[in-house]
């Protein structure tokens, strides 16, 4: 099997080339299919023929295809927004809903950071000033039933392109976090753990009517009921000072270096991210974010010797997190942030 940059790479290729061959010469509809049809046939185009299927129908478009066995796609092409030089890092531009039914590839793990559904017009406390919560029209919240619909959507899409023994964890708060699990079982998952990030510097409550909202929530499932999982305990353990550990974690919102490249507004810190990869995955792993917002699942990959994919709509999203894979490059840089997420045990 491809791995997932080249075989998209692959099928992109494939795609700018019939589309020069069809308008350079054909005057009609019928030449269009004739064309395509005749390089297939001929097997000058290299592609399984579902995945054929897609592009001719994209290439001629309008052409009446379905007639003759091609089945057209209503989804809009995925875009490859921009891939590493070793291709270890890749990043499409699209809805994760839409693309990810589009190609055949299974990962090791997934992590999601989905829509939390809070941005209401709340209030909180940044920097030492007054903010508004809202993250963007993509964040706002719906009816209970549409927000279940939506997290059983992604959720199943995601579940068909985990291997059968990986795994994939979300995160959230109380205001999607129930309809997640709930999601998750009904589709055959099985969850392993509700992990409890406790922020150690969280934001005030500035209204002094609620407890301060200091934790969220990091689901871990496994794709199958009966099929073993990879977690790396005795790592775990290690790590935890040769104690097992708990599902409390207590770790830090993300820091200022984090954000030398800009910010996402739901941006999550390497340290969180690092630990997730580390016990679920082993090296050289392909890992899935269908929200990348930032990228920072990516990064954490990366620095850990993982490969990864992550899918975002916003070209801003998709920007900053080029931007801050580029920085890796940087051999200095690199190291920096290795030693700042690697735990002291394996650097030794």
């Amino acid at each position: 099997m491809y791995s997932f940059a080249v075989a998209m790479e692959h099928i992109i290729e494939i795609e700018e080339r019939l589309t020069k061959i069809v308008k350079a010469n054909a005057s009609t509809r019928q030449d269009a299919r004739s064309i395509v049809e005749r390089l297939y046939n001929r097997e000058e185009i290299v592609l399984d023929y579902s995945d054929f299927s897609d592009v001719a129908f994209r290439v001629i478009d309008s052409y009446e295809l379905v007639r003759n066995g091609f089945k057209p796609s209503s989804s809009p092409k995925p875009s490859l927004y921009y891939k590493s030089y070793n291709q270890d890092f890749s990043l499409l531009q699209g809805n994760s809903i839409e693309v990810l039914p589009q190609f055949e590839f299974e990962f090791d793990m997934i992590f999601a950071d989905p829509p939390y559904f809070l941005s209401n017009g709340g209030r909180s406390v940044q920097n030492g000033k007054i903010v508004c919560v809202d993250k963007g029209d993509w964040d706002k919240g719906g009816t209970p039933e549409s927000v279940n619909a939506f997290n059983h959507q992604w959720l199943s899409i995601c579940r068909d392109k985990l291997k059968p023994n990986g795994t994939i964890w979300i995160s959230g708060t109380y205001h999607n976090i129930f309809s997640v699990a709930t999601q998750l079982t009904l589709l055959g998952f099985k969850i392993l753990n509700v992990i409890t990030w406790a922020k150690t510097n969280p934001p005030p409550n500035f209204s002094c009517r609620y407890f301060t909202y200091s934790t969220e929530f990091i689901i871990w499932a496994r794709k199958e009921e009966k099929v073993p999982h990879y977690y790396n305990y005795e790592l775990m353990r290690e790590i935890n000072g040769g104690k097992q550990m708990k599902d409390v974690w207590h770790m830090p919102a993300i820091g200022r270096w984090e954000k030398s490249c800009g910010k996402h507004p739901t941006q999550k810190p390497l340290s969180v991210l690092s630990r997730i990869i580390l016990a679920s995955t082993r090296p050289d792993s392909w890992i899935l974010d269908p929200f990348a917002g930032s990228s920072t699942t990516g990064i954490a990959a990366n620095l850990l010797g993982r490969k990864y994919l992550g899918i975002d709509i916003e070209m801003e999203f998709l920007e900053l997190g080029k931007r801050r894979r580029e920085e890796l490059d940087n051999p200095h840089i690199f190291k920096n942030y290795e030693e700042r997420i690697m735990p002291k045990i394996l650097r030794i």
